[in-house]
C-alpha cells in the first residue's frame, strides 16, 4: 500500500511562503510601477526644495507649493502601499478604485 495514496486527500496543502511584509508586484508591475516611483521621488526632491528656501518676500506660493508637493507625496506613497502590498486584495478592488 502506498502511503501518498493515503495521505493526499487527507493532509492540508502547505501554505505559500509570504513575502516580507506581503510585499507582491502583481497589481502595479512594469511601465505604471516605474511611473509611480519615479512620481514618489520626484515629489519627495520637491519638497526637500520648498525646506531648503530660507527667506521669500510673499510666502503664499511658497506654502501653496509645500502643501501641493507634501500631498502629492504622501499620496504617491499611500498608492505604492496599496498595490504593491496585500492591502490591494483584503481591500477589495471596488474599495481600490474609489480610493
Amino acid at each position: 500500500m502506498e502511503n501518498g495514496a493515503v495521505y493526499n486527500t487527507t493532509t492540508e496543502p502547505q501554505a505559500p511562503r509570504r513575502r516580507p511584509l506581503g510585499c507582491t508586484l502583481r497589481h502595479l508591475w512594469g511601465w505604471r510601477l516605474a511611473v509611480k516611483v519615479v512620481q514618489t521621488i520626484f515629489s519627495f526632491v520637491a519638497v526637500i526644495c520648498e525646506e531648503i528656501v530660507d527667506n521669500c518676500i510673499t510666502c503664499g506660493g511658497l506654502y501653496f507649493f509645500e502643501f501641493i508637493s507634501c500631498s502629492a507625496f504622501f499620496l504617491s506613497l499611500l498608492i505604492l502601499c496599496v498595490y504593491c502590498t496585500d492591502l490591494h486584495a483584503s481591500l477589495g478592488r471596488d474599495k481600490v478604485q474609489k480610493l
